[in-house]
């Protein structure tokens, strides 16, 4: 599908401009030629690239790095994912996510070492994931291994010149900004997902933008339904067709202390492209009564 979008250099001369990009994942690509293939037809040069594919799979993302550098993409920041997740239910994931299951925990621990070598090599900056669900009581023992083991990964990316940032969606704003006030965390941001707050039933995403504020160093753009029973998922649907209040929502990304860059994410539907595109046409109109983005 061929975009109305011209393709833009993603570093704009104005350093208070987000920059915009898409997440690798949400095209589906099954190698780093389908990956290139892809983002030339939406018209796009910037992307926040999953990183687990380039150790799973290496023979379908060799030279991967030089390779997107020389089509002219520009890699934001990674993602990672940790061994075992299960998203059929909100209970699964529960359970499975993050780093507390004790049976993934040494196997996430080595693929997340993997993944720093990853992205130092490829001189990234920002690597973000789940941390699973966070415990708000002080009391939990829970809370604490997963502090513990945040801390443990967060040291091994800061010796490789890396800082990671956790997704929201899991846990409330609140009990986020509690845990990262740890002394431990001090360097590890906040990935904000407004979707994911509305998918978890987690709160409001513009509350919680503004309460994680200090803490945000990226953002993904993807919008959501809420479940009309409580306990399961909510639904994505596409940019501008669900609950999330943009205006709002992009009055606080204009008031955050930084500036951060916005990711397009879509993780559903069978028109993935037809959506990304809307959704950068959308940013880009929304953005551009205060200058060019990418």
């Amino acid at each position: 599908m061929a975009s109305n979008i011209h393709k833009k250099s993603s570093h704009d001369a104005n350093s208070n401009l987000p920059r915009v990009g898409v997440c690798s994942w949400s095209l589906q690509p099954n190698s780093l030629g389908h990956l290139i293939e892809s983002l030339d037809e939406t018209g796009i040069d910037s992307i926040q690239l999953a990183l687990t594919p380039l150790i799973k799979n290496p023979g379908h993302w060799t030279d991967t790095f030089s390779r997107l550098a020389e089509s002219g993409i520009t890699v934001l920041s990674g993602m990672v994912e940790t061994v075992g997740e299960d998203y059929s239910s909100l209970e699964s994931i529960r359970r499975t996510g993050g780093l507390l299951p004790d049976a993934t925990w040494p196997h996430t621990l080595t693929q997340l070492l993997r993944v720093a070598d990853v992205a130092a090599e490829g001189s990234l900056e920002l690597v973000t994931l789940h941390a699973g669900f966070i415990p708000h009581s002080l009391d939990d023992p829970e809370r604490e291994i997963v502090l513990e083991r945040l801390d443990k990964v967060a040291c091994a990316f800061a010796q490789r010149g890396l800082r990671i940032a956790l997704e929201t969606g899991q846990e409330t704003a609140a009990t986020l900004l509690d845990a990262l006030a740890d002394s431990r965390l001090a360097e590890v941001g906040v990935n904000f997902d407004p979707a994911n707050m509305i998918l978890y039933g987690m709160g409001d995403p513009v509350e919680g933008l503004r309460l994680l504020a200090d803490r945000v160093l990226q953002v993904h753009v993807k919008d959501a339904l809420p479940a009309g029973t409580p306990g399961v998922w909510g639904s994505e649907v596409p940019v501008g067709t669900g609950a999330v209040d943009w205006t709002s929502f992009f009055d606080a990304v204009r008031a955050l202390p930084r500036r951060v860059d916005l990711l397009v994410e879509r993780e559903a539907g069978d028109r993935r492209s037809e959506d990304i595109s809307t959704a950068l046409d959308f940013l880009r109109a929304t953005f551009s009564s205060h200058g060019n983005t990418n």
